[in-house]
C-alpha cells in the first residue's frame, strides 16, 4: 500500500493508517518524504532535520511503529545526497524503517545513490516509483537499464496513463476528469497526442484478441515486463479495483506483448541505437 505525507496535507497517511491497523503484519506500507508540508524552510527537502521530523509525523499518523518502504519522493539539489543516505541509514538501523526507495530520479541520481551508499555501507535504494505505462516509457532511455544492472526494482505510477489506457477517452478534449487538466503529468496535450491513440488501438486490438479490457491489457504488458515490480493502479471504485484485478492470473501471448511493445516504443535514439547494434540489450521480458 503506497501513500505520502504530501497527499492531501497528510491525511492521505491517516486513511491508510485506519484501514491497516489491524492487519499491518499482512501489509507492505509505503510512504515518502521531500515535499512541502510546512511553511518555512525546514519543512521540504531531505535534509537530515526535515526527514527524521518527517518519519514522525508519518508514523503517527499511519498508527505504526515502523514503515516497510520509506521513499525519498524526489531528488533534492540543496540536500548532499550523503547526509540524506546517512538518515536513512539510521532510521533503517534504529528499526523505524525497513527499506528505503526512489521516485522521481533522473538516472544518474539514482546511480550516484546508490554509489554513495556502497561507499559508505548504507543502505541502498532498493526501488524507484516513475512514471511508466504503455504511454510513458521514458524509462527506457536509460534508467531501466541502470535498474536491472543495480538490482532495483520498479514501482511504476500511473501505469494507465491517468486513466487514458481504461478507454476512457476519446480523441475530444476531456471537459472533466483527471485528463482535463491543463498542465502537469494529467494534461490533455500530453496524453491526447496521435501517437498515444495508436497505442491505445494496439491496445483495443489485444482487448478484443483475449477477451480482456484494456485496462487489463496495459497492466498485464507492465507485469510481464522485466524488472517490473508491483504497478500502483489508483482506483475510485471497487469495479475499477475488480477490472485492475483481472491482470494477474494469465500470462498473454508473446506475439501479442510485442505488439504492444512494437507500437509504444520509444524512437530509436543515440546512444541506443549504437548499442543495440554494438552490445546486447537487456531483454525486455
Amino acid at each position: 500500500m503506497d501513500t505520502a505525507n504530501v497527499y492531501v496535507a497528510g491525511r492521505s497517511e491517516e486513511i491508510v493508517g485506519k484501514a491497516i491497523k489491524d492487519i499491518r503484519s499482512e501489509v507492505v506500507l509505503a510512504t515518502k518524504v521531500r515535499m512541502q508540508t510546512a511553511d518555512h524552510p525546514n519543512g521540504s527537502g531531505i535534509s537530515r532535520k526535515h526527514i527524521l521530523q518527517s518519519v514522525e509525523e508519518s508514523l503517527q499518523r499511519l498508527q505504526t511503529d515502523y514503515i516497510d518502504l520509506y521513499q525519498v519522493h524526489v531528488w533534492d539539489h540543496l540536500t548532499p545526497i550523503e547526509e540524506t543516505l546517512r538518515a536513512l541509514d539510521d532510521l533503517v538501523t534504529s528499526g523505524k524503517v525497513r527499506y528505503i526507495g526512489c521516485s522521481n530520479f533522473f538516472a544518474w541520481h539514482l546511480m550516484k545513490s546508490l554509489a554513495c551508499s556502497d561507499a559508505n555501507r548504507y543502505v541502498r535504494f532498493i526501488s524507484i516509483q516513475p512514471q511508466y505505462s504503455l504511454v510513458s516509457r521514458e524509462m527506457d532511455r536509460e534508467m531501466m537499464s541502470l535498474c536491472l544492472e543495480e538490482n532495483v526494482g520498479v514501482i511504476p505510477w500511473a501505469p494507465l496513463g491517468g486513466g487514458f489506457l481504461t478507454g476512457r477517452y476519446t480523441r475530444e478534449e476531456p471537459t472533466s476528469g483527471r485528463l482535463s487538466a491543463k498542465v502537469g503529468e494529467s494534461a490533455w496535450a500530453l496524453r491526447g497526442t496521435e501517437r498515444n491513440f495508436t497505442i491505445l488501438d494496439a491496445v483495443y486490438s489485444a482487448a478484443r484478441e483475449l477477451d480482456k479490457t484494456p485496462a487489463q491489457i496495459a497492466l498485464a504488458w507492465l507485469l510481464q515486463r522485466k524488472g517490473i515490480t508491483s504497478p500502483i493502479f489508483g482506483a475510485t471504485t471497487l469495479e475499477q479495483f475488480a477490472d485492475n484485478m483481472g491482470a494477474v492470473g494469465w500470462r498473454m501471448p508473446q506475439d501479442i506483448w510485442d505488439r504492444l511493445d512494437e507500437a509504444s516504443a520509444l524512437p530509436s535514439e543515440y546512444p541506443n541505437r549504437f548499442i543495440a547494434k554494438f552490445a546486447r540489450p537487456y531483454a525486455s521480458n
